[in-house]
């Protein structure tokens, strides 16, 4: 799935850019570490898709990283419908915590890279 892009409601790009100017510190954290092509991919941070908006995309390989946080407390099927919807178009979903990113990095990058080397095969 090269490349594809995801459509999505113009009127989110707004909030893509709030969130990106207001992002967690975990966000910020798994940024660092993913940013300027780590992978030898590219992530965008607050990707606009349908009618949500992903905490991170690659759309080279269809890959959205969601941070599960205080702001998903209570939306378990808010979250699966989201997810369900996006993953009709082809998207592949990798979900961390607050706590695994704080607390964890290391598990968290390695088992992003073994999904990316997976999703790249």
């Amino acid at each position: 799935m090269p490349n594809k892009i995801i459509p999505y409601r113009s009127d989110l790009r707004e909030g893509s850019r709030i969130l990106r100017n207001n992002a967690t510190q975990t966000e910020l954290l798994l940024w660092k570490k993913i940013k300027n092509r780590a992978y030898n991919i590219q992530f965008h941070r607050q990707v606009p898709m349908l009618d949500y908006i992903v905490d991170f995309y690659c759309h080279e390989i269809g890959l959205a990283i969601e941070i599960d946080g205080n702001s998903h407390d209570h939306k378990f099927f808010y979250d699966a419908k989201r997810q369900g919807r996006m993953e009709k178009e082809g998207v592949r979903f990798i979900r961390f915590s607050d706590k695994e990113i704080r607390q964890d990095m290391a598990n968290v990058l390695l088992t992003l890279e073994n999904v990316i080397e997976e999703l790249m095969t």
